[in-house]
Order: structure tokens, then C-alpha cells, then sequence
């Protein structure tokens, strides 16, 4: 019996296709890429013709160069100074437009970011200088809608931090804090305008990288747009499952299936991957997939993988948070 019919047995009732393998497959290959750059900063870091020529983001979500920059930078930059208020504005002022860039501008004008030097005024002023510049402020991931019919204004970024200001004023963070898991905490940052489902939960996750926050991460999960095109190419049928359940399902089997296709996958130290990870993986697989099996499609009909791989010449210096207690064990000078 062909492993194929093996996996449709194992998985009963619902069927994967051929992009179910594709899926731990990627992972497999694009965590190697992940250590093969830590070890040699020079390219090519995989066989994989799909890899090397398109831009993939990392496994683990956490190891990414925008979410470094947030573990690194804004949340731990000054550890155990800031107030449970100061790390809910770092995180959402840098998440609102989640360029490094632009939280560079920032910090070089005001100094350092905290609620205390926090002036509206002060802050739309300065952002529509540099926009009138010819700056461009938000990157183009996870992008919130503009807000400004919500907040009868003209500019998004004005509407933003009105948004981050009522979220100050309503005391979010203490909030946020005594939450006991982390849908509850997702369901306090759905009430706000502007943040839908995705954003929501892609916000609480990275508010629980700081000390804000303890929540077990394989509690709760939303699946995201591109996330539900991976889930719909690596199965023909969910048989009554939700996507929610397919994400639990892929946590749960993530071992199995490196074994069963006899792939050593290497760990972020003994980390395994997360719901966010999964999550993740299933939105670079619906890319991948646009290349390996481009008659498998998705609901967003995409054919074409938009962004080719650009090494990035600036290195990072990896920290994770320290209650994930990881440590990479290898010198941590990724490009």
C-alpha cells in the first residue's frame, strides 16, 4: 500500500492531496535553509530550485527579521523597565505599521518610545513630514484597513495612532493581563475598529512575547487568508473538520510525519512548531504549491509567487523570549 493511502487511512476522514507531503516537506527544507545560513552566510543555502529562487518566510514565525526586530528591539530592548502600558504601546505602535524603518524614524525623533513621550499631535505631525518626503511608512504585510472614515480623518496613520491612544486611555494592557488564556485576550483586541480576525490574533501572539502575557500557544488559533488557500491545496476534503482543526490536527501529527517521510527536522532548541507556526507554514505551502502543483488552487485564485528571494546584507543576532528558554547553539549571524 502506497504511503499516499496510508496518510488518507491514518487521517480519516479527511483527504489530503499530494500537497500534504509538499507541506512537511517545505517545512523540512526551509528550516535547513534557516540553519544553513546561520552556519554559511553565503547562497545558495538549499537544492530546492523553488526555494532558492522565491522568498519564503521562516518556519518558526519568531525568527523572522521583523519579528527579531520586535523581540529585540521594542519589547526586550529594556527589559524590566517598562510598564505593562509601555509594552502594549511599543508593540501595537511598532505592529501598526510593522517596518522597521519606520520605528527607526521614531526613535531617532522622540527618542525613547513610551507612553510618557507619547503626544498625538506630535507623533501625526512628525509622520506627515516624512510622508510628505516621499516616505513610505507601512510595510505591505499585515496591513489594517485605513480608519479614516472611522476617525473622520485623512491620512491612515492618523487614524492609527487615534486607535493606539483609546487603547492607552481604555487601559488594553491591564486588561490584556488578566486575561486567563488567550482567546480571551484575542476577543478584547476584536472589539477595536479597524482589527479584524487575522489581525487580532497575529497582535496577541506577538504580545505574548513579552512578560505582558504567559498564554499557552496551542490554545487557540484563526486561521489566516493564505493559511485557508494551503489548508484547501493539502486537502481535498476536511470530512466536517474546521481549518482551526486542521491547524490543531497538523500540531498534533507534526513528529509523525517527519518520520514517516524520514526527515530529521531541526528544532528551534526543542521548541516544536506552534499553532502560529503551522498556520504560517500553510501560507508559504500555498505559494510553493504555485510553482510544484499549480493545478491544486486555492480560494484566492493567485497563480504566481510575487516576491524572488534578496539576501539582506544586515545580520541578525538572534533572542528569542526568555521564557521559551531557546538557545540556537550555533553563532547567530544570519543574512
Amino acid at each position: 500500500m502506497s504511503n499516499q493511502a496510508n496518510i488518507i487511512i491514518k487521517l480519516d476522514p479527511v483527504q489530503p492531496t499530494i500537497a500534504y507531503d509538499t507541506y512537511w516537506k517545505f517545512a523540512y527544507e526551509r528550516q535547513n535553509v534557516f540553519y544553513n545560513r546561520l552556519k554559511n552566510g553565503h547562497p545558495p543555502f538549499t537544492n530546492d530550485a523553488i526555494i532558492q529562487e522565491f522568498k519564503f518566510t521562516n518556519v518558526y514565525r519568531a525568527c523572522d527579521r521583523v519579528s527579531q526586530y520586535l523581540i529585540k528591539n521594542v519589547i526586550y530592548q529594556k527589559s524590566g523597565q517598562n510598564t505593562s502600558n509601555d509594552t502594549l504601546f511599543r508593540v501595537i505602535l511598532f505592529k501598526l505599521f510593522n517596518k522597521i524603518e519606520t520605528w527607526r524614524l521614531l526613535e531617532n525623533r522622540f527618542g525613547d518610545l513610551n507612553v510618557d513621550n507619547f503626544e498625538l499631535n506630535s507623533f501625526k505631525n512628525f509622520l506627515d513630514s516624512e510622508m510628505n518626503r516621499g516616505r513610505v511608512l507601512y510595510s505591505n504585510a499585515y496591513m489594517m484597513a485605513s480608519g479614516c472614515k472611522e476617525f473622520d480623518v485623512t491620512r491612515k496613520h492618523h487614524a492609527h495612532l487615534i486607535l493606539l491612544k483609546k487603547m492607552l486611555d481604555d487601559n488594553l494592557a491591564d486588561k490584556i493581563a488578566s486575561c486567563r488564556n488567550m482567546a480571551e485576550a484575542y476577543f478584547l483586541l476584536l472589539d477595536y475598529p479597524l482589527i479584524g480576525k487575522f489581525l487580532a490574533y497575529q497582535y496577541i501572539t506577538d504580545l505574548n512575547y513579552s512578560g505582558l502575557t504567559n498564554f499557552k500557544e496551542t490554545e487557540f488559533t484563526i486561521p489566516g487568508p493564505g493559511a485557508r488557500d494551503g489548508i484547501k491545496k493539502c486537502f481535498s476534503k476536511l470530512g466536517g473538520l474546521s481549518e482551526t482543526d486542521i491547524i490543531k490536527l497538523m500540531t498534533d501529527r507534526q513528529e509523525l510525519e517527519f518520520e514517516r517521510l524520514g526527515l530529521n527536522f531541526q528544532r528551534i532548541g526543542n521548541r516544536p512548531l506552534q499553532y502560529i507556526d503551522i498556520q504560517n507554514i500553510f501560507c508559504e505551502v500555498d505559494k510553493y504549491c504555485r510553482v510544484a502543483h499549480p493545478t491544486l488552487s486555492g480560494f484566492s485564485g493567485r497563480t504566481r509567487i510575487k516576491q524572488r528571494f534578496r539576501q539582506n546584507p544586515e545580520p541578525i543576532e538572534y533572542l528569542f523570549p526568555p521564557k521559551w528558554k531557546v538557545k540556537l547553539g550555533v553563532r547567530s549571524e544570519c543574512r
